[in-house]
């Protein structure tokens, strides 16, 4: 493999890291700067397929109603790897809810990198 390759790579999987990071400080504006314009999120919710949101504005918007609903929403990186444009992470998502009961689930997220940002990123959670 070489070595521009490899560096395409690790730069996929510092990129998620980042916005990883940027999740679980409830920053929209931070996980934002790290997606394309015209990016795409796929949800988990509702089953069985998801919603789709398109473009930065509904991606915003999105991200900003789930942090108000959840405060408490984390994110633990279980494992995570890069493949050319892609790069997979395997997680699992806590919060609490109104009660104060703790809970989480586990999933999969499939990212889409071109130009050193994120173009999609596709959930899916352990039913």
């Amino acid at each position: 493999m070489s070595p521009i390759h490899m560096s395409k790579i690790e730069g996929g999987t510092r990129l998620v890291l980042e916005f990883n990071e940027a999740f679980n400080r409830h920053d929209v504006a931070g996980m934002m700067k790290l997606m394309s314009g015209d990016c795409i999120f796929e949800n988990t919710d509702p089953a069985p397929d998801g919603t789709a949101y398109k473009g930065k504005e509904a991606v915003t918007q999105f991200w900003q109603n789930f942090f108000h609903e959840s405060p408490h929403a984390h994110i633990e990186i279980e494992e995570i790897f890069g493949m050319g444009r892609r790069c997979l992470m395997r997680w699992k998502y806590e919060w609490v809810d109104e009660a104060g009961v703790k809970g989480h689930v586990r999933g999969v997220d499939i990212f889409k990198i071109d130009e050193g940002l994120i173009t999609e990123k596709l959930s899916y959670v352990k039913g």
